[in-house]
């Protein structure tokens, strides 16, 4: 008979699906299928447009040197963005599974707990307030402003501890004065309008090479922090009495992986705006097809975040052509309904 300490080790260490090695062996399997089918999305992504181009077309470009129409398209154009999309769909997606973890929330993300809003206002100020700050920074600031704004709001929930309502009620609440303040700097500035909408509902118009370059070191820094820490996310999960006792020190913990989450979002939202519901419906698709060890969750939502936010910004970029539809405007078509259902499911 196990005992009481040995079951809760096991709880905090959940099977990958199936009993034994044959399970974990199915589980990274089906990691490696999406991680193909991730691979062949990026590759249409980058042949579709005015210009359409084949998979062999796209490979040529993407390895010749010779400079030819494909080879500027591909390369100038469309591989950044489709890039860009891979890493910010993966850093939205998995700041929302550390949230949802770290506060036993399946309606935390950070779009509704104020994080992107927070960094979305940071990056902005520095555009149009502090235009002497170097754009290479703006993901610095970014992450300063998420987690500014995601400190202010578990303080605002505390009250003898984090309730759920609370948590989220002081989340709107902040993201809707944050953006309304991002609004007023837009607005009061000679900022185009179509910058100012791209900022405010999300996108990858003009977004390049120097965005790319920007973005990547935090994301990966991101990123490989919240796989290493995806057992710590098991034990938190279990409770907060139950992770004490096993030797955590769950506040520092906790604090630790917000601040990862906002490093994520706040760098994705420095150079993508304002995507809302992507880190609230991503995770609960990764544990519905991964289980709940956040050892899959984590790798399973950074890819398919990954690869939605690459399907939704072609769709985007090709579905009113000649205009361009803000991904944002996709996202929250489709996350708000969500939103509501997991609402109806828990009510």
């Amino acid at each position: 008979m196990s005992s009481p300490s040995s079951s809760i080790r096991a709880a905090a260490e959940p099977r990958f699906g199936f009993a034994g090695s044959r399970g974990r062996a199915a589980a990274w399997l089906r990691l490696l299928l999406l991680t193909a089918l991730l691979a062949l999305v990026m590759m249409a992504a980058i042949g579709t447009g005015p210009l359409l181009f084949s998979p062999s077309e796209v490979v040529r470009a993407l390895v010749s040197s010779h400079d030819s129409l494909a080879h500027t398209v591909v390369w100038d154009l469309r591989l950044p963005r489709v890039l860009l999309a891979v890493f910010v769909g993966a850093n939205l997606a998995v700041s929302g599974a550390l949230l949802q973890g770290v506060t036993r929330n399946p309606l935390a993300d950070p779009y509704l707990l104020g994080i992107s809003a927070g960094g979305v206002f940071a990056a902005v100020a520095t555009l149009t307030v502090l235009p002497g700050i170097g754009p290479e920074w703006r993901a610095a600031v970014a992450f300063g402003g998420s987690l500014a704004a995601g400190g202010f709001t578990y303080l605002a929930a505390w009250k003898g501890g984090i309730s759920p309502t609370r948590l989220i009620l002081s989340g709107v609440a902040l993201s809707s004065l944050l953006t309304a303040f991002t609004s007023t700097l837009l607005v009061t500035s000679t900022t185009s309008a179509q910058i100012a909408v791209s900022w405010l509902v999300g996108g990858f118009l003009g977004r390049g090479w120097d965005h790319f370059a920007w973005l990547w070191p935090y994301s990966a820094a991101g990123l490989s922090g919240a796989l290493l820490a995806s057992r710590h996310v098991n034990i938190i999960v279990l409770g907060d009495e139950v992770a004490t006792s096993l030797g955590q020190r769950v506040e520092r913990v906790r604090l630790l992986l917000v601040a990862v989450a906002a490093l994520l979002a706040g760098s994705a939202v420095s150079v993508a705006g304002l995507i809302g519901f992507f880190g609230l419906a991503v995770p609960h698709i990764a544990r519905f097809l991964f289980g709940s060890d956040y050892r899959l969750v984590i790798p399973a939502s950074a890819l398919l975040g990954a690869l939605l936010m690459v399907v939704g910004d072609t769709a985007a970029r090709t579905i009113l052509d000649p205009r361009e539809l803000p991904v944002g405007v996709l996202t929250a078509a489709m996350g708000a309904p969500f939103l509501l259902y997991l609402v109806r499911r828990r009510a």
